[in-house]
């Protein structure tokens, strides 16, 4: 090579160090530290992706010979399992089973019916009381308060038999005129799903209660019926009669009482009144008019007072009454017509009051003879007429002549 290109290389390397290395960044103390990090954990990830070539091999292998060959999927619940209730002693409530972790709280049926499916099923009720009644055996509960059906009034769910699974009580009625019989029935599931009897809480009867106005099934399986001691109907508005919550309980196979009253006291709308009264026999006075007497006695047989009593005697328009006997009173009799009214007031229980009452006829009026009827209504201080428990003792057949 020349001296001249000797001379002219020199130039470019000169140029090249001015230009170019001066944009170059000489690194400093923080670089190197970094740089030396790095290297190390390239290092570190080398080691260990080694040592698992060497010993997975094994592991994989150890693990398909031990477990599943699939990953197992989503296990299904325990399918459930039907069991009867229980007896238990009648002094030891029964409670329901805990639930665990990881599985069902209970292996009992569940019993809860909606009320269209219990409309849809057939089932056999506990017999209604003597006498005409509804048909219990493989029948079908109604929607509908239809003559001779069995009535669903009501529902309502809850642990009653203590086995940790729900059951349906029902309010039924079994529909005969407007005061049929009612009972509170409860049911369960068996293990084919089918619906089943469990048992009779409570029933109405020919004496109290006589109406059930409604349920309820508290936390502890407690079944709590509103009862009534005397059915609506027949005059007799259902806010007349008294109304009690009586708690049942199920004792391992039947239910008992086990909260509320047990009785009722007097109802102060109710009453029991028996009237008799003698045959009237006019006889011709000496005026020529035709006078006589009857004796009435008013009876109360029931437990409680009756405030007013309206007596009514339906004897012919020509016989009027007369000045005897009539002083007890509360009214004008002589200012009725037919029938002749005397109101009389408080008659205590088991009271009785008897009157001698005279009637006097016209001379000449066509008086014949028959019989008139002698009728005792109770009645409430505000004048408002009560409900006799036997209406056939109220009134009676008076023979005039």
């Amino acid at each position: 090579m020349s001296e001249l290109e000797t001379l002219g290389l020199a130039e470019e390397f000169a140029h090249y160090r001015r230009t170019v290395l001066e944009e170059v960044e000489v690194p400093g103390p923080a670089a190197v530290r970094r740089t030396v990090r790095g290297r190390g954990r390239r290092r570190l990830v080398a080691t260990t992706t080694a040592a698992l070539a060497l010993f997975g091999g094994s592991a994989v292998g150890y693990a398909a010979m031990s477990g599943p060959e699939h990953r197992p999927g989503p296990v299904d619940p325990t399918p459930s399992i039907s069991v009867s209730p229980t007896p238990t002693d009648p002094a030891t409530p029964t409670t329901s089973p805990s639930a665990t972790s990881g599985g069902p709280a209970s292996t009992a049926p569940n019993g809860r019916f909606s009320r269209a499916q219990l409309l849809g099923a057939t089932v056999t009720l506990p017999a209604w009381r003597a006498g005409p009644g509804c048909p219990t055996s493989a029948v079908r509960i109604s929607g509908d308060d239809r003559e001779g059906v069995n009535w669903l009034i009501a529902i309502d769910h809850g642990d009653v038999d203590g086995d940790g699974a729900v059951e349906t009580v029902a309010l039924v009625q079994c529909v005969l005129g407007t005061r049929g019989p009612m009972q509170v029935v409860a049911f369960d599931r068996d293990e084919e799903g089918k619906v089943v009897t469990l048992g009779r809480v409570v029933a109405t009867t020919i004496d109290k209660p006589q109406w059930l106005f409604g349920l309820d099934v508290v936390d502890d399986g407690t079944v709590r019926v509103q009862v009534g001691d005397i059915a609506p109907g027949g005059g007799w508005p259902g806010e007349w009669s008294q109304r009690q919550w009586r708690g049942y309980r199920w004792k391992g196979s039947t239910f008992a009482q086990v909260s509320g009253p047990t009785s009722f006291g007097p109802n102060p709308h109710s009453a029991d009144l028996a009237v008799t009264a003698t045959a009237l026999v006019l006889g011709t006075a000496d005026d020529g008019s035709r006078t006589g007497t009857t004796t009435v006695r008013i009876r109360n047989k029931g437990a409680a007072a009756v405030p007013r009593v309206e007596l009514r005697l339906n004897v012919p328009s020509d016989v009027r009454p007369d000045v005897d006997g009539w002083a007890p009173c509360t009214n004008e009799p002589q200012d009725t017509r037919q029938p002749v009214t005397c109101g009389l007031g408080r008659i205590g229980a088991g009271a009785e009051v008897t009157l001698t009452l005279s009637f006097r006829a016209a001379e000449g009026a066509p008086v014949g003879t028959g019989s008139a009827v002698v009728e005792a209504r109770p009645m409430s201080g505000d004048f408002t007429f009560l409900l006799d428990r036997q209406e056939s003792d109220n009134r009676v057949a008076m023979a005039y002549r």
